[in-house]
């Protein structure tokens, strides 16, 4: 099916979220300008799976192209993608995989001011769809480029990657009913610019999950089909705000920590998940409802989920306001001290 959310010029358009999507690949790259040199950037477990379908698709549109494999999302990637573009004289980017891949195309196609079409293989987080980039995952936070022009998800592929990606991304999902908490209070507090349009949608891409959670559990291309487009509503209200304040507030704090004393140790979406059970309990939401969202989908809950010390999980609840002292959150109106952050991650079940 195709979604159109925004009338918004920056808005990528086409969105197309349906099986045998990749096959329109080629269609979506001519429909946006005519006969492109394109780059397809991937790594090398992905395009086995997607290259057949994608190949075919931009030589029945007459789309000249090239295939660029990465490993890791690095400084070093980037470069040497935009060194690519620049030796094939490259028109425009496809980047087709997962958050790596997909933040490598972005940044450089951006860098290197030319157009970028996301075609995410996993459902894991709201990057398939925004105007940020990670590329360092021990970095503070990620940083801003421009946003896909198109985005082609092709639910057949979705819904054949690993499920606990699939996981991660309803974490990222999840975390969105917090992280519009906290640009709400800056908002009250400390009169930051507000977009309701943007906030709006973030939220609602949080209470999808909730409503659709039992749904996603089943594992039904359906229920990809649900993170997906919740996922892409996500990233499109960064797009709205200028910024990624819609979507990462203290519980992305909470998980950029975590990425700085214990690096690796399990997903972003994971994280936020966790993070967000925090930071709905601090706001005094009902953060039981998050925990029971999460269990249902099979997202972690507690620190022993994912494999962190309880020591860890009180440092980096303690330490997750010194991520961003520019961003206002729940975590500036509660002195959190280890003490208080032990009794939290208590209270919440979470050690």
């Amino acid at each position: 099916m195709k979604q159109q959310f925004s009338t918004n010029k920056k808005v990528p358009n086409p969105i197309l979220i349906e099986n045998g999507a990749l096959k329109r690949v080629g269609e979506v790259c001519f429909g946006l300008g005519g006969s492109k040199r394109a780059l397809i950037v991937s790594d090398p477990t992905v395009i086995k799976v997607t290259e057949n379908k994608i190949c075919k698709s931009l030589q029945e549109s007459k789309i000249e192209y090239s295939i660029k494999l990465i490993e890791k999302a690095t400084k070093e990637t980037v470069e040497q993608v935009k060194k690519e573009i620049k030796k094939l004289k490259i028109e425009i980017i496809l980047g087709v995989g997962g958050g790596g891949v997909i933040d490598v195309s972005k940044l450089s196609a951006s860098q290197e001011n030319i157009p970028f079409i996301s075609i995410p293989t996993v459902a894991s987080h709201d990057g398939i769809a925004s105007p940020r980039a990670k590329i360092n995952k021990v970095a503070p936070f990620s940083i801003e480029a421009n946003g896909p022009v198109a985005i082609i998800a092709d639910i057949d592929v979705v819904s054949k990657a690993p499920y606990r990606l699939t996981a991660s991304g309803c974490g990222d999902l999840i975390s969105k009913l917090t992280s519009v908490k906290d640009w709400e209070l800056a908002h009250l507090r400390v009169n930051e610019k507000f977009n309701i349009e943007a906030a709006n949608l973030a939220r609602e891409s949080g209470q999808n999950l909730i409503k659709n959670a039992k749904l996603v559990k089943k594992r039904t291309k359906k229920g990809y089909q649900k993170v997906t487009e919740a996922l892409i509503k996500s990233g499109i209200s960064m797009t709205l705000a200028g910024s990624s304040r819609p979507a990462s507030g203290a519980e992305h704090m909470f998980s950029h920590k975590l990425d700085q004393i214990a690096p690796n140790s399990a997903y972003h979406g994971e994280q936020c998940g966790i993070g967000t059970i925090i930071m709905m309990y601090l706001h005094g939401g009902d953060w039981r409802k998050i925990v029971d969202t999460l269990k249902i989908v099979g997202a972690p809950t507690t620190a022993k989920d994912i494999h962190i010390d309880r020591e860890i999980i009180i440092k980096a609840i303690t330490e997750a306001k010194e991520i961003r002292n520019d961003r206002y959150t729940i975590l500036n109106e509660i002195k959190i001290v280890p003490k208080v952050a032990e009794e939290v991650a208590i209270i919440t079940g979470i050690i």
